[in-house]
């Protein structure tokens, strides 16, 4: 394999979902290490934790790259404190660098949305919620959305279509409205917290919405109206890793997507 710097890995992901394409609130991006350092191995991942680092120092990996930025609200300092910070030290003292694609990779075209919506054998995929396109660094217009719309090739009851969510995303359950009682070939999603495109997906005709996560009071009236599904938010984006090394591996950089379930939240 041929010698690749830490910027090149940044720039081609960046290519691909330039950051503008990200909210207001996020911090994707470059998070942690020198760009001019050649890529001995880049561990792909959703969350950083400590646990993710010594997977990555195990592997002789120096960069990682994460869905969630781990540096996400500023640091006033860096100590033992929680687990950020420590996480921070720890990559700094063994030289590992840190990439994060969040709500950019959410919303770019091909992204996670679109991941998704692949693994669910959806046809026709398309944005719909607000869109937007930016040109990035090679100049190349980005198309970018909050949600994706598509269909299946034949319809689904609800019972079928949870089950297929089930085995689809390793979930131990769904959280779901009451059933449809008509034939599902539509489908709206949004990964992670998908909530506020609930109405959207209502409006573009969609028989079913999956998301990662609602609130209770959001289940409420559309019985009937739409098939809600809530798979949580871990489960929705799981497969980012697989989009963060087919843009990588071009590269011909070595690639290793973390076997650590990094989901703080357990089903008992």
């Amino acid at each position: 394999m041929r010698s690749v710097k830490i910027k090149e890995v940044l720039s081609a992901l960046e290519q691909f979902a330039p950051l503008p394409l990200q909210e207001d609130y996020d911090n994707a991006g470059l998070q942690i290490g020198l760009t001019e350092t050649e890529v001995s191995g880049a561990l792909l991942c959703l969350d950083v934790t400590e646990a993710i680092v010594d997977e990555a120092i195990s592997l002789g990996c120096n960069l990682i790259v994460s869905h969630h930025p781990l540096i996400f609200h500023k640091l006033a300092h860096i100590t033992d404190e929680d687990y950020v910070q420590r996480v921070v030290r720890k990559a700094i003292t063994n030289n590992i660098a840190i990439i994060s694609m969040h709500t950019n990779m959410d919303a770019a075209e091909g992204g996670v949305n679109f991941k998704i919506a692949e693994k669910l054998g959806l046809q026709d995929v398309r944005f719909f919620g607000h869109t937007q396109s930016v040109v990035n660094s090679e100049g190349k217009t980005v198309n970018g959305g909050e949600g994706v719309i598509g269909s299946f090739a034949e319809p689904q009851a609800a019972d079928d279509l949870i089950i297929n969510i089930k085995k689809t995303f390793g979930v131990e359950c769904v959280q779901a409205n009451q059933l449809l009682r008509r034939p599902i070939k539509k489908v709206a999603l949004c990964g992670g917290a998908g909530s506020f495109l609930l109405n959207s997906a209502i409006r573009s005709g969609a028989d079913a919405f999956i998301t990662g996560e609602m609130h209770y009071h959001e289940f409420f009236g559309h019985e009937q109206q739409i098939q809600i599904c809530v798979i949580g938010h871990y489960q929705s984006e799981q497969f980012t890793s697989e989009i963060f090394r087919e843009i990588i591996d071009k590269l011909e950089v070595k690639t290793y997507i973390t076997k650590i379930n990094t989901n703080p939240i357990l089903y008992i």
